[in-house]
This record gives C-alpha cells, structure tokens and sequence, in this order.
C-alpha cells in the first residue's frame, strides 16, 4: 500500500484511534486480513466472522510487527477503531485508488473471470507494473485488499469482480472506479441465486454503466458472440470495443485450431494489426478469454505482436484451473477442480476430449452448485455431453446432484459402462487406482464445496495406499 499515516487513515475511514502512541506512524506493511500474512509495518483488519474473530488475533498481529489494527472494538493493542470493518476497508481502498490515479481495469462474467484476468495481467506487466486480483478472491472483501497492494509504481491495477445478486457489482465499482470495464458472458452460474439469465445479465452490466464516458476515456468491452453481453453496449456511456470470433468484432480470432496436445491457436486480428498465437494453456474455450485479454491491451496501446508474444507465453497463474500435470507412469491429471457451472463443465469436458485423442479419458465429475430449478437439466446435459464427446468413462462423485450426472451418461450411452457413481472423493480414489492405464488422461472438476481437488491430489501423490481426506 502507498504509505499513509495512522491519523491519516482514521481520518478516511471515520474511525478513532486507540493505544496508538504516535499517529504519525506511517503504515508501510500490506493490508492483510490473515494473521499469517503479517509483515512489519502492517495493517491487519480485524473481521469476526462465524468460526473465527480476527480480533482475538490483534496482539499477536501488533508482536509480528503490525502497526495497527482495523478492529469494530478496542483490542489493548494499537487499533483503529470503526463502527463497521468492511466499510471501513472500503473507503480505504477507495481513497488509495484515487489518490494513485492508477488506469483500473475490471471485468465480470459467469464464467472464465479469473483464467482472462490472469492473461491480462500476464499481458500489460510486458508494458509496465500491475497489480491484479490474486486467484478468485473478487468480493466486497477480497477487492479492496487487492486494490490496497497497489503502490506508487503501479500503472494498472486489474480487479475480477464478482456477483451473487443485483447490486453486487455496482457497490464494487463504487469502491475502485474502472475506465476500462470487461464483460466475458452470461451464463448460469449462481442462477439458482439470481433467478434467470435475464437477472444476471442485469448484474453484470452494472460494470459498464459505472464507466466514465467515452469523452473521459472510458472504454465498455463486450463479447461480441454473446447476445446478452452484446446488448450491454446500450446502458453505457464509454466507448465500446467489440471482441470475439465474429467479423463484427474489433478484437477477433481467424483460423482456430487446436494442437495435438489440445492447445489453442489463432490467427489474432486488432485494429493495430495481425498476429498468430499458440497458447499454452489447455482448451479452445480459451480462445474467447485471450481475445478478452487482447482487446483490454489494444486499448492500453500495445500492438498486435506484442500482445500475441504475450499470450503465447502466458501460463496458469491460479490453482486448480485446468492444472496438467503428467505423471511418470504417462497418466496426465486435469486438475480442474476450484469451481463448475455449466458453461465451464462444458468447456472442459471438451478440452479433455480434444487432449485425450487416441488416448483414453475419464471425467471425475461433481455436483454445480447454486442451480437452482435448472439444477437437474444441467446436471443431466453435462452427463450426456460426456458421452457424445466419447469421454471413456465419466465418475460421478457425491450424492443427488452427481446421481443426475450419472443418470444423463448412462441414458445417453449404447452400453451402459460409460459412466459410474461413486458415493465420495475416496471411492472414486481407489477406483481410478485400480483401473487407470499408463497414457490415460483424468479431467476433475466439480463446484469448490465438493472438494474434489482432493482427487486430483491423490492420484498425483502415487502408490496405492492412503486416503483422501474428508471435506
């Protein structure tokens, strides 16, 4: 964070000071929220949450080197103290944001948020210094502590933003103010939340009507293959950049392929100029996210080859997020397990059927949380998906949910062996160890409470012996 006094802070976030001896203090340590992040010269916001208080923490904060304590209470340790601690974090953020003058981009959608915001940051930190959200942590909490790690060297800060109801998005964008607002998709992740399509679209597009005009540089950028996120173009004042692999697209992709090991390439086209891109991560849905990528650098003024060399060498900066590891034995594991809905279980059974050609593959598959009534007709497609992409074998793990994908494999198979349910992580362990064959390809993936990630692990430990621990 950008040094700011302990007086000066308690003055932006309305707060009074407590067993402070000099207010003039500055805070030059990170905005944490864990106590096992603690640097010297820290801030550490105290939240009480359900299992845990963070204020029961505050004197073994301040004896690591905190400087203080952002606590709702005094805590016998220096502390600034507010009435409400995430409120109290947002001003923060919001003060620090303004007072950079740092180039915010932010980008929403149902599915591929974190993957695109890790190839735009891989993309501009060529241009200069850039700060992004660290995994999925894209809340009213993680944000403007992200945000808060930007310094004075910090050109462009990059913040995912994510929604579980109206409202969500605007109250984030009213914490870090974007010029450059990116909308992926809309599809039905949380639509048991949201209640339909419609209401979500209605969500996400509450980034581009936050933007500044088009006159003061705000830029709205739109998928132009979605219908629904192409419609956003009316309830924004900023100029609107179209991406996508139609022709009308500003930002788009000519000739896509997929190599032999199930990575994209394309044939990148922007208003600067043309350029070819093989990506190193896994799956033709990645396409869409890297011309995402492309189309926020264009407007940050890099050029096609530049951007091109970029995305051709960009990786996977977030855990669990089609990770492929091969194993000795030749068996590749797909960790893919941080999360699911239906567009993204789609995504990857297809970038494991594409990987797995003249190879066989297994989709070790759990429940997508949050559907709501459509909960039994997604879980059932994705089964009979599996099956139409000639996925060898799909394990479904868990209870109800995973029973529909089971169900929608077995009534879409000729056979009746394409699919399997098991009852847990464990039982799908012991099978697959049982059964798998050197040169086979395993793709995991399930909504993050089933814990699947478990599965991945296991099969990348080795041996035959252990278990998997209960979620």
């Amino acid at each position: 964070m950008i040094a700011l006094s302990l007086a000066e802070i308690a003055e932006v976030v309305g707060g009074q000071t407590h067993d402070i001896p000099d207010p003039s203090a500055p805070v030059t340590g990170p905005v944490v929220r864990d106590s096992r992040e603690v640097e010297p010269g820290s801030l550490f916001v105290a939240f009480a949450g359900e299992r845990v208080d963070g204020h029961d923490f505050a004197a073994a904060v301040v004896e690591a080197g905190a400087a203080a304590v952002l606590a709702s209470r005094p805590v016998g340790v220096p502390a600034i103290v507010v009435p409400d601690v995430q409120a109290a974090l947002g001003a923060l953020a919001r003060h620090v944001v303004r007072k950079l003058g740092t180039t915010l981009v932010a980008l929403t959608g149902s599915a591929g948020k974190t993957s695109t915001k890790d190839l735009i940051a891989q993309v501009l930190r060529r241009k200069a210094p850039t700060v992004f959200t660290p995994g999925s942590l894209n809340n009213e909490i993680g944000l403007p502590l992200t945000a808060l790690s930007a310094t004075e060297e910090t050109r462009f800060l990059v913040l995912e933003m994510g929604a579980r109801g109206i409202g969500h998005i605007k109250y984030l964008t009213e914490l870090t103010p974007p010029r450059i607002g990116l909308v992926l998709n809309v599809g039905t992740a949380h639509i048991g939340e949201f209640g339909g399509r419609e209401q979500i679209a209605r969500a996400k597009g509450e980034l581009v009507e936050a933007l500044p005009s088009a006159e003061d540089g705000g830029a709205a950028i739109l998928n132009a293959d979605d219908p629904l996120v192409r419609a956003m173009a009316s309830r924004t004042k900023a100029r609107v950049i179209l991406f996508g692999e139609s022709d009308e697209a500003d930002v788009r992709a000519e000739n896509v392929t997929l190599t032999e090991a199930g990575q994209p390439a394309f044939r990148l086209h922007t208003p600067s100029g043309a350029s070819d891109v093989t990506m190193r991560l896994y799956g033709e849905h990645h396409v869409s996210n890297a011309l995402a990528a492309a189309a926020v650098a264009h407007e940050l003024g890099m050029s096609a080859s530049e951007i091109a060399t970029a995305l051709s060498e960009a990786g996977s900066l977030s855990r669990w997020r089609m990770e492929v590891t091969e194993r000795p034995d030749g068996v590749t594991v797909v960790n893919d397990a941080y999360n699911a809905n239906p567009e993204s279980m789609r995504a990857a059974l297809r970038a494991l059927a594409a990987m797995g050609k003249g190879r066989r593959t297994w989709a070790v598959l759990g429940k997508m949380a949050e559907l709501g009534d459509e909960s039994l007709a997604e879980h059932d497609a994705v089964g009979r998906l599996a099956v139409r992409l000639n996925v060898g074998k799909l394990v479904a793990v868990g209870g109800r949910e995973a029973s529909w994908l089971q169900l929608g494999a077995y009534n879409e198979g000729s056979w009746g062996e394409e699919s399997v349910h098991v009852s847990d992580a464990q039982a799908a362990v012991d099978l697959l160890r049982s059964q798998l064959r050197p040169g086979d390809v395993v793709l995991v993936k399930a909504s993050r409470s089933v814990g699947l990630e478990s599965v991945a692990q296991a099969l990348l430990d080795g041996g035959n012996e252990g278990e998997v621990a209960a979620r």
